[in-house]
């Protein structure tokens, strides 16, 4: 069994990159073989401590055995895994190493940075995982659930202990793989040169990746907007598409790049048909439709939702199109949507939607025929009844025809455009006809 080195909360909302923390901890530790892909393990995207996309860090560590494939590139020279390793015993050596990196690299200097380090010499139950992706995992819990597998450094108050933990605790049931690629420090902070026509093309020639380009909005989302240290990140469910993906935009050469097994896109963090909607989780939830939408402030759109009560779901500004998706839904129509719960106002951030079955929209027709002469009646004024001219014959205001309304949507699937997805949200391209 390898070796577990988690890490996590190096980075900060002006730079620096946990995943590239990886390719310097690689360099660091040359006695040492990578056995398995390096794993990117997002966390609960819904925490408020978070600094940008909630991500830690796993690599699995002892002597290679079995057969060795390529995961990277770091400074021209090939970064190799192997299927199999093996057994270790966590040192302080080791870790003091580790550490040292950490040290070098974490953005220290940030307040909302407390980074934290484990090795392990087994990965912690996966429980530790599935609370930490789906909920809020205090400190000293974490701490139990590693209590006598191995070592732990903290920085600050080591918030990121947590997520170092949580990231060692996955076991994937389903996974998907990301080739991030690092720009040369003399370029950090400047403007990153991908060509937009490379990137648009992606689709069609790497079948397998996903949310490479944001046709709503004509951007390149493979690119961060920080001035962090990653040129780009292209993700996929085939591992072996993606370094070639990588090769075909051109454009500014990466200075190095790691391939990163990950739970991107998987939904890991939803949580299905749960009793209450609690602050800081993601639910998915089934209900019918209570009202029309209205437009808030801001240009957000919400909507009243049936369940467990009534609970308003929201398309935010930034989502764009997807609002016209809520526009379009009527009262009766049943939906099942993923949201995040947001405390106050209580409701759902909508990360994609699902109509089941929509209800007929009826809408005035016309006023009745007389039913002595069969002639059309009028109406005798705003709230009276129909009054035929002819032979005073009277019918009710409830006697009015009625027609079917045609609806600006079908039964299906929406989701948001591929700038406004979260990591882990699965894209409907991944998306199966039953979750």
């Amino acid at each position: 069994m390898p070796l577990y080195l988690g890490v996590d909360d190096t980075d900060s909302l002006r730079g620096m990159c946990t995943t590239y923390l990886a390719t310097e901890l690689i360099r660091a530790l040359p006695d040492w073989d990578l056995i398995g892909y390096p794993r990117l393990v997002r966390l609960n995207p819904n925490i408020p401590w978070k600094t940008r996309g909630n991500g830690a860090i796993c690599l699995r560590l002892g002597k290679g055995r079995g057969r060795a494939f390529r995961v990277g590139s770091i400074d021209g020279r090939e970064v190799l895994a192997y299927t199999r390793g093996t057994e270790a015993v966590p040192s302080e050596a080791l870790a003091g190493d580790a550490a040292a990196v950490v040290e070098r690299w974490a953005a220290l200097d940030d307040p909302t940075t407390n980074p934290g380090l484990v090795l392990l010499r087994k990965p912690p139950p996966p429980g530790l995982y599935w609370r930490a992706v789906r909920d809020v995992v205090p400190k000293r819990d974490a701490l139990r659930s590693i209590r006598g597998l191995g070592l732990r450094r903290e920085w600050k108050n080591g918030r990121g202990v947590i997520g170092a933990a949580a990231a060692a605790a996955w076991r994937p049931r389903d996974r998907t793989y990301e080739v991030l690629a690092y720009r040369d420090p003399s370029r950090w902070g400047t403007r990153r040169e991908i060509p937009a026509a490379s990137v648009r093309t992606l689709d069609a020639r790497f079948p397998s990746t996903f949310n490479n380009y944001d046709a709503d909005e004509d951007r390149v989302a493979i690119a961060p907007r920080t001035p962090c240290p990653v040129l780009c990140g292209i993700r996929g469910d085939d591992p072996r598409e993606l370094p070639p993906a990588l090769e075909s935009l051109g454009g500014e050469p990466p200075a190095r790049w790691l391939l990163f097994e990950t739970n991107q896109g998987t939904d890991d963090h939803v949580i299905r048909n749960p009793p209450a909607a609690r602050p800081w989780t993601t639910i998915q939830v089934s209900g019918t439709v209570l009202g029309g939408p209205r437009t808030v402030p801001g240009g957000h759109v919400v909507l009243p939702l049936r369940w467990r009560g009534s609970i308003d779901i929201v398309a935010y500004e930034p989502s764009k199109g997807f609002r016209s998706v809520l526009r379009a839904l009527a009262p009766g129509d049943a939906i099942r949507v993923v949201g995040a719960v947001r405390k106050a106002p209580r409701s759902l951030n909508l990360e994609k939607l699902e109509v089941l079955r929509l209800a007929r929209v009826l809408r005035p027709g016309g006023n009745p025929s007389c039913t002595e002469c069969g002639r059309r009646m009028k109406s005798a004024g705003r709230g009276g009844p129909y009054r035929c001219r002819r032979c005073g014959t009277r019918r009710p205001r409830s006697d009015a025809i009625l027609v079917e309304s045609r609806r600006e949507i079908a039964a299906g699937r929406y989701e948001p455009p591929v700038g406004s997805r979260r990591h882990l949200a699965m894209p409907l391209k991944r998306w199966p006809l039953v979750r």
